[in-house]
């Protein structure tokens, strides 16, 4: 079986999990005494804990954690731009020993309550930034996105994809750079000439939709490109994308590439028919990581980067579309995994989280 097509275990959220109260600690045979004694608080932001994005997967790897550590973990729902910081400061309120913020709108306000509370360990998903007690957690995308685009050109009967973001920041142009480069190396590879619309890596500007909640907008940014001849999306826009699955199912021949997690799992199952594949970031383990070092009195501010190389980035199945994607094109995909994980072939982007 293709190394593509492997199964990739998502782990899916139940309703009654959404809940803002704390899960039951795990039983006296599971973890330890002291592990039983930590807690966790979460604080999303604006985009809600359903977001099909870093807000769900970090609450499914906090829970993930209850059952592994014995933790107790709540979160915390921003419901808008009012809410960051107060919440931030209710988690702080909590006494938990860890608190995780997710996304960059909560950066500023994490800062503010890690420098006031040093004895205190925070987390922040999807953001840099620097503190003696903040470990970021953050994902080198470009590098799962570079097999995404050489995807899409390989597949694309037009000669021409697409890409879109919310919003021009860092974790979003950075799977947008991998995209495009993973389409020029395609192009290289093969002679052709398949364009990517949306996105202009040596201007760093491209196409935006200005917000990340708003799927009419989504809708009618891709049936422009789709009007332009593109068969195959990538959004880079949180529930945004959603307009996207819906523009393509209203064209054959069209398909989407998903973000963050595995949209043939996460969105509505009528857009299964047209999600080619998705690029995710694995916050799940990280977040099961970096609470076994709580646990372990062994937290520390090196930041967490996801990579092909330890599995915190990959591409998802193909699932329905699986027939699109032939066996030497899945070869060639493999080969550049490979290559990328090695160090033989670097995928670059000003937005690449920094190494150490």
């Amino acid at each position: 079986m293709p190394r593509t097509q492997r199964s990739i275990v998502v782990v899916t959220l139940a309703v009654a999990s959404l809940a803002l109260v704390s899960c039951a600690t795990a039983p006296e045979t599971g973890p330890t005494d002291a592990a039983s004694d930590v807690c966790a608080r979460m604080v999303t932001n604006s985009g809600g804990l359903e977001d099909r994005s870093f807000n769900q997967s970090s609450w499914e790897g906090l829970q993930a954690a209850e059952a592994e550590y014995g933790i107790e973990a709540e979160a915390i729902v921003s419901t808008g731009e009012t809410d960051l910081a107060p919440n931030v400061a209710q988690a702080v309120d909590s006494d938990c020993e860890l608190i995780v913020t997710v996304g960059w709108e909560l950066a500023e306000p994490t800062t503010d309550q890690a420098s006031k509370n040093p004895d205190l360990d925070f987390v922040i998903v999807d953001e840099t930034v620097e503190g003696e007690n903040i470990k970021p957690v953050v994902f080198d995308t470009a590098q799962a996105s570079f097999l995404a685009g050489y995807l899409a050109a390989g597949v694309s009967k037009t000669g021409v994809v697409a890409t879109f973001g919310g919003g021009n920041q860092p974790p979003v142009t950075l799977f947008m750079d991998g995209f495009v480069d993973g389409v020029a190396k395609y192009n290289e590879v093969h002679g052709t000439k398949v364009r990517a619309l949306g996105w202009d890596k040596a201007k760093q500007d491209g196409a935006f939709t200005g917000d990340f909640e708003d799927v009419n907008k989504g809708k009618t940014l891709t049936q422009g490109f789709i009007d332009q001849g593109a068969d195959v999306i990538l959004p880079v826009a949180g529930q945004v994308g959603e307009g996207s699955a819906a523009a393509a199912l209203e064209h054959d021949g069209v398909s989407v590439i998903w973000v963050d997690s595995d949209g043939y799992e996460t969105l509505s199952v009528e857009y299964r028919p047209v999600i080619l594949t998705s690029v995710l970031k694995n916050t799940q383990d990280a977040m099961v990581e970096i609470v076994g070092d709580v646990v372990g009195d062994e937290f520390t501010n090196d930041p967490y980067i996801g990579s092909l190389a330890n599995g915190g980035v990959e591409i998802a199945p193909y699932h329905d579309l699986a027939p699109l994607v032939s066996e030497e094109l899945d070869a060639e995909i493999e080969g550049l995994r490979q290559e990328i994980i090695s160090g033989d072939l670097m995928v670059d982007s000003p937005s690449a989280p920094q190494r150490s």
